[in-house]
């Protein structure tokens, strides 16, 4: 069964079963993608699909942190919930080491020696990492690396 496919049962259960926020929730995701599709031009598999559910949660999580600091503990409280469905149809997220000892073996493999290479080491640990690490997190650990 194709993601969307299964993104379409689980709205159908969702909305059977009368869960508000799950509901919203994926019909917001389901819009996301259509408008997604429309802006490329063609029809997405489960790769596309991936991506654009990745950048839904990355929406909350910058969300999150901005109610955060504005102390709206009620929007945390949306944001966190919605985060947390659209993260079950996410790859489990990989740990600090194993991002760590991927960015190490990509920066050998460039010979990258200082922050001068970043942008290759990003775009091709990006790319090996979609969907299971935040940008944020690969970076902050590349910029570590880099300056040791």
């Amino acid at each position: 069964m194709s993601l969307k496919d299964q993104l379409n049962n689980d709205l159908k259960d969702a909305m059977r079963s009368k869960d508000k926020l799950r509901t919203e929730t994926l019909r917001s995701l389901k819009s996301a993608v259509k408008y997604a599709e429309i802006e490329a031009g063609q029809e997405f598999d489960d790769d596309g699909v991936l991506g654009v559910i990745g950048k839904q949660a990355k929406q909350r999580r910058d969300s999150i942190t901005e109610f955060k600091k504005a102390q709206r503990a009620d929007l945390v409280e949306k944001e966190t919930a919605e985060l947390a469905i659209l993260e079950q149809y996410l790859p489990d997220q990989l740990s600090s080491d194993d991002i760590k000892s991927r960015a190490q073996a990509v920066i050998a493999e460039l010979g990258v020696t200082d922050m001068k290479g970043i942008g290759p080491v990003m775009q091709r640990l990006m790319a090996d990492l979609q969907g299971q690490a935040d940008g944020k997190v690969v970076n902050q650990i590349v910029r570590e690396l880099l300056t040791h």
